[in-house]
């Protein structure tokens, strides 16, 4: 249903670096490039991440309240993820762990070079 997301970005090269090493980790690769724009992706068919140069020439800002989700395959590779976006410079936003859900939610939160929010999160993880 959703073709596309994109987060706002005021340097898009910086924004470009740090997306193509952490979405790898994921299985994504830069899928679109242009002037104001970059997407990657895993297949066609599936939802594009992206980031952009606002049109409106004005500057980019992060909205309160809004979010992207990275699903990953397993709590490894949400440690995986969070871990290379801190070493990539996101800022800390909560460590991975279980989050208390009965879906067995497992997550960690960052914020990226933009300030961006994000987590990477898995479901269906078993704790103790």
């Amino acid at each position: 249903m959703i073709g596309y997301i994109t987060l706002g970005t005021n340097d898009l090269d910086r924004a470009g670096s740090f997306y193509d090493t952490l979405l790898a980790e994921l299985g994504a690769r830069r899928t679109m490039t242009d002037v104001r724009m970059l997407g990657w992706g895993t297949k066609a068919s599936q939802t594009m991440f992206s980031v952009i140069v606002p049109f409106d020439e004005k500057d980019a800002s992060v909205g309160n309240g809004v979010m992207i989700a990275l699903n990953a395959g397993s709590a490894e590779e949400v440690d995986r993820v969070y871990a290379r976006a801190i070493e990539l410079g996101a800022e800390d936003e909560g460590a991975p762990h279980d989050r208390g859900s009965q879906m067995g939610f497992y997550g960690g939160y960052f914020r990226d070079l933009d300030g961006n929010k994000l987590v990477a999160y898995c479901l269906g993880v078993k704790f103790d």
